[in-house]
Parts: C-alpha cells; structure tokens; sequence
C-alpha cells in the first residue's frame, strides 16, 4: 500500500510542474520524493504520515523565529479581521516602514513590494532611472531573482539543476548584464575601465547564500564602494537573506559599508510573502509618482503581511541574546561537522556565518546519501550543497544534539559504516 506521502505528492505532480512551485523543491538533487509538509511549529516540520523533522530551511530563511510563533499568529489572527487586502495605503504599511528606516539609518525612503525578485527589479530599474545608464554588474554564483536579465551565471537554483542560464532568455536580454567574479576586485577594475560610462550599478550579496554559505570579503566591499562612487554608478546591496538575519538591522551596518540602494525581503515579512527596496532619498525620489521610473503592484503593503513583519521586528528588536546564541549554536553545529567528517575521513567542508551554514562533499553522491540518511533520521535540511541552511531562536540545544547524532551517523554511512544502507 502507497504511503500517504507518495499520494499526495502523486497527485502533486498530476496539477502543478514536476509537483512543485520552486525547482529545488523537487528533490531532484537529491533523487527520492519531496516531503509534503502539513505543518510546522517552531523548530519542527511534520509531514502527513506523523513523522517530523528538524527544519534548517525555514523557509529559505525567513522564518528567524520558527514556525507559528504565537505572537506573530495571534498579531494575524487579530488582523485579517480587518480585511485581507486594500489596494490603498494602510497604517501597517506605514509602521512597518518606519520601523525599518529606523533600524536602517542609510534607508530614507521604502518601497514594499511581494518579493526579493521584484525588490531586486524595482531597485536595479531605479538605479537605471537615476544614473541614466542601461549596464548592471554582478557576480558569478549570485542569486538576484529570477528577472531575465540576472540568470546569467546565477546561483543556487540553476548551479542545483546544473544550468548555465535559463532556456526563454534571449541573449539580448541579458547583453546589459556584466559578471565578475565575486572577491575580484582587479576584474571589477577591468569591467569599469571598458564600460564604466555605462554601467548603472553592481549588486552584490554582502554575505552570499546562494552558492552556499559565503562569508563576506569587506576588503571588496569597501572597493566596490570606492569603484562605483568615483565612476557615478550606484552600488545595490542585496539583503533579501541577510536583512535582520544577524541582528536588529542590516549586515551593511557590521561593515561600515553604506549602499546606496538595498533590497529586503523573507525576514521583515514574518514568513509572509514581502520585498522591498529603499535608499537615499535623492535616488528614491525618482520612482513614481514622485518621479519617472515606474513601478507597482496590486498586493504591495499588504495589511496582513505588514501586521507579520512588524510583530516580527518588534521581537527581534529585544532579542539580542538570542542572536548571539542561534550565532553560537550555529558555531558550534558547524565545527562539530567538521571535527566528525575528519575522523571519519570524509571530505566535507562546512561553511558557516553566524547562523548560516551550508556543506558542500567531494562527491554529489555523497551528499545524497548523506540528506537520505538525515531525512530518515528526522533532519531537514536544504535539498541542495548550493542552498545554504539556517538556525531561528526556535531551535533548542537538544535539536542541535539530535541533528549532530543524525549527521554523523550519515557520515559514517558514506564512509561505509553502514554498508547495508541504501538511499
């Protein structure tokens, strides 16, 4: 008899693309069926067959204060009495984006929009708008969205399906798009020197999470900065992860590194569908209607949404020892990977920055061994090396020993320690 998993996900792939709504869920990385989640509560996911898991996707992150916090449900609950959604400015709208500016000092005005994909668009239109020039730079393994124009050498989804650029992207659509590799601050050089006049603005990940974990270089942050200032282009910083991921505010503020434009998104909508996009009011006077660079969307400021990320930031705006824990846990969770892959001589690294990490194998087949074993044991982690894995203030001492006991083990069953186990 099927079990009720495989039936549900069954009848996933009969209505929607391969039975999923987003590539990498599909486990095909991975091989094996997708779990079907019925529900989460803090730390943990539950599927329809009673079994649950110790989630470090979270959403892809946005989840920083687990699943169904209650302060955040009962913040809705009280809401969408209200109405769901207006199509009008509403007083959530406007707290939440005081909110932010305020946790944010470089940030004067905001735009909210449903995504990082459109934050990023609303942004790199506006950067376009501002300078008057057609170019964007970014780097080779980033994620920016999933616009035309930023697929070239993009991050984790395509690296996951082994895509160099997505097929229905014309070549002239992305003949604008200029890719250095990150860290390269001589190739930055380089492109500027032969397209400096053109270029409107470098985005870039201050910590990147779309290739795994990678850890920021200040150094080449502190040059683009110095390269986009001197050339009149605008440098966009993309925090749609990091935003509020390592504390009350952005990662640019660890730096002392001030874009001009920065985008957000995942955290500051409490788990809810949410973009934005602020900056220097000199540059956002420009979007419409104060000036000529257009942009909209029906469900922008959302009430709803906006009643989530409020209570979400107002939580996280007291939680400073709850950073610096989930920070220390993840320290800890990482090394002890690490130390146990070397005594069982098993190539891995393991990458991490506060409470992001990711793992990458020698092999691929290794890490499919490995995340089979994990989800048997009852871990979640992200079904890809090139998605990066998270803590929230949810996950206790006692998941962080379950999820070692199961990591390791599936460690040992790479190695052959568990020759009968098949994934």
């Amino acid at each position: 008899m099927a079990k009720i998993n495989s039936k549900l996900f069954f009848k996933a792939k009969k209505y929607l693309v391969g039975g999923v709504d987003s590539p990498v869920r599909s486990f095909r990385y991975v091989g094996g069926q997708p779990v079907v989640i019925k529900a989460g509560k803090g730390s943990t996911l539950y599927d329809y067959e009673g079994k649950s898991y110790i989630d470090y996707v979270l959403s892809f992150g946005a989840l920083i204060l687990g699943h169904a916090h209650p302060q955040v449900v009962k913040a809705l609950k009280h809401k969408i009495e209200s109405g769901f959604s207006f199509g009008a400015t509403n007083t959530s709208e406007i707290a939440l984006a005081k909110t932010i500016t305020r946790a944010i000092p470089f940030i004067d005005k905001i735009r909210f929009v449903n995504s990082g994909t459109e934050a990023v668009m609303g942004a790199l239109r506006l950067s376009r708008g501002y300078t008057g020039r057609v170019k964007i730079l970014k780097f080779s393994n980033s994620f920016h969205g999933s616009a035309d124009y930023l697929l070239a050498e993009s991050g984790s989804g395509l690296a996951t399906l082994n895509i160099a650029t997505s097929a229905g992207v014309p070549q002239d659509f992305i003949k604008h798009t200029l890719v250095a590799p990150y860290g390269n601050i001589s190739a930055v050089e380089k492109l500027f020197k032969g397209y400096g006049k053109e270029i409107a603005a470098v985005i870039v990940e201050p910590v990147g999470g779309n290739y795994g974990v990678i850890p920021p270089d200040i150094n080449f942050l502190n040059g683009l900065r110095r390269i986009t200032r001197k050339a009149g282009s605008l440098l966009v910083f993309d925090e749609v992860i990091t935003g509020f991921r390592f504390h009350y505010g952005s990662s640019a503020q660890d730096f002392g590194v001030t874009p001009d434009l920065i985008c957000l998104g995942k955290i500051i909508g409490g788990g809810l569908p949410i973009g934005a996009f602020g900056g220097r009011a000199e540059v956002m006077r420009h979007l419409a209607p104060d000036g000529n660079v257009y942009q909209a969307s029906t469900f922008a400021g959302n009430p709803v949404v906006m009643q989530a990320g409020l209570k979400t930031l107002e939580i996280l705006a007291n939680s400073r020892r709850e950073y610096q824990r989930i920070n220390a846990l993840t320290d800890y969770l990482s090394q002890s990977l690490r130390e146990g892959a070397v005594r069982r001589g098993i190539d891995i690294d393991v990458v991490n920055y506060k409470s992001m990490f990711s793992l990458k194998f020698r092999q691929k087949k290794q890490f499919t061994i490995f995340y089979r074993h994990l989800l048997k044991k009852g871990v979640y982690f992200a079904p890809s090396e090139f998605e990066t894995d998270f803590l929230s203030f949810a996950h206790t001492n006692k998941d962080i020993a379950k999820t070692l006991d199961a990591t390791l083990s599936a460690i040992s069953a790479i190695g052959g320690g568990n020759d009968t186990w098949k994934c």
